[in-house]
């Protein structure tokens, strides 16, 4: 088992029957549902690109952009057309 570390928090009574009820139902001890609650609050601070897939596709178009290069007279896309993307 990994190592812990003891925290002492305080938290209502109404917080107290829910935790104890979700560890019943769940088979789980109290600890372990504040544990998970603690990660699953955090998950999204620790990864900033929620779907990487999106900004592959967003990279791509910018690269696209990128290696047209210099176009003579005026760009061949209009800022609209980002918006709406």
């Amino acid at each position: 088992m990994a190592t812990k570390v003891r925290k002492q928090v305080y938290i209502e009574p109404h917080q107290d029957l829910i935790l104890k009820r979700l560890a019943k139902e769940r088979g789980l001890t109290e600890a372990e549902i504040i544990r998970q609650a603690i990660d699953q609050h955090t998950r999204s601070f620790r990864s900033p690109w929620r779907n990487l897939a999106a900004w592959e596709e967003e990279r791509a178009f910018i690269e696209g952009l990128i290696q047209q290069g210099p176009v003579a007279g005026k760009r061949t896309w209009h800022r609209e057309d980002l918006h709406e993307r």
